[in-house]
């Protein structure tokens, strides 16, 4: 065989070898994109988060009712410290105190305040100034006074928020100032002051750099039917915040789909719990685990739901703990759906 020959061999050989590199390449490439498109596409691909963003529990009994006796009790720091202690156990990222907005009780509700954080605790502040519905025999306040302290309490206490915390200015607002609009037929009014305290707190809140929610303003379900239209939720940025309390857990749901059809927003549950006696009877702790598992169940399934806070604690037929804080049955149902996961299908 001659040189030339050979060497013309030699070079065909190379070309097919090179070629042949080449497609196996080219297969190998398209079988990958083949491969990914149909992980993709069959959506064996997730990441996971929590089905409730905003997992709350409250604290009312205590935060609240007894803030006047917290003032002049040196020892009743280690009682709020064992229940921030408690619910950060629990999977709640959050914590709803309702300490008054008053001055006066400034000294408890940075007791509040400092705990959750020991126990990265976002807050839900649920309280109120004291005048409006008159706790603690405060003379009653209307709804310019509430407003200016709204105002005085936000910007002269900015050490108390911190970013992704709540701030309710008036939870059932119904109860106090000039009365519930179902009464008074002030539906106008009570929407403008509902409106125009949200954005009041929005604007303080703004200016100070903190990016905090504002619009979870709790209500009646049957003042949440009247009151929020689609105009006023659009203004409320879409969002609806109810304290609703069922004999069935399975009115809970239904009420929130109704609710959100006809407000067009999405629904806070802003107190939910069970027994109320007038509404449930009496209730064993296997029975109130049930109902509260089948209440977070149907919460958990629907997309009308951003965020849910139970109602309460300690204290009160609905407590998860006894009054020497032994746990109830419900709080494992709780630690459930608080730790409870949904599958997020990943974006490329």
């Amino acid at each position: 065989m001659s040189k030339a020959l050979a060497d013309a061999m030699s070079r065909a050989l190379a070309n097919a070898m090179k070629n042949l590199k080449f497609r196996i390449i080219l297969i190998a490439l398209t079988l990958g994109i083949i491969a990914l498109m149909w992980v993709f596409l069959s959506g064996h691909v997730y990441q996971t988060a929590p089905v409730f963003a905003v997992r709350s529990i409250d604290t009312a009994k205590y935060s609240r009712d007894m803030a006047m006796q917290a003032l002049n009790d040196p020892k009743f720091d280690q009682v709020i410290d064992q229940q921030m202690t408690e619910i950060a156990q629990t999977g709640a990222n959050y914590v709803a105190i309702d300490t008054p907005y008053d001055e006066q009780f400034l000294p408890v509700l940075k007791l509040w305040v400092q705990a959750a954080r020991d126990n990265n605790l976002h807050i839900w502040f649920r309280g109120n100034f004291s005048g409006w519905e008159g706790w603690f025999n405060y003379p009653k306040i209307d709804r310019p006074t509430h407003q200016r302290l709204l105002h005085d309490f936000i910007t002269k206490n900015p050490d108390l928020f911190e970013d992704g915390d709540i701030f309710t200015a008036c939870p059932e607002c119904e109860n106090g100032g000039p009365g519930d609009p179902r009464q008074t037929g002030d539906v106008d009014g009570f929407r403008k002051f509902m409106i125009s305290e949200y954005t009041d707190a929005e604007n303080d809140f703004g200016n100070q750099g903190k990016k905090i929610t504002t619009n979870y303003d709790s209500m009646n379900y049957d003042v949440a039917r009247l009151v929020m239209d689609r105009s006023t939720t659009e203004q409320m940025g879409g969002v609806v915040t109810i304290d609703h309390y069922v004999s069935d857990p399975r009115e809970l749901t239904k009420n929130i789909d109704d609710l959100a059809n006809s407000s067009g927003g999405q629904i806070v549950v802003g107190e939910f719990g069970a027994p109320i006696p007038d509404i449930n009877g009496q209730m064993n702790e296997s029975q109130q685990a049930d109902w509260i598992d089948r209440a977070l169940n149907g919460l958990a399934e629907d997309k009308n739901v951003i965020a849910v806070n139970y109602w309460t604690n300690v204290g009160g037929t609905t407590a998860l703990w006894d009054d020497s804080g032994n746990p109830k049955q419900a709080v494992d149902t709780i630690q459930k759906y608080y730790n409870l996961k949904k599958k997020i299908k990943s974006t490329f």
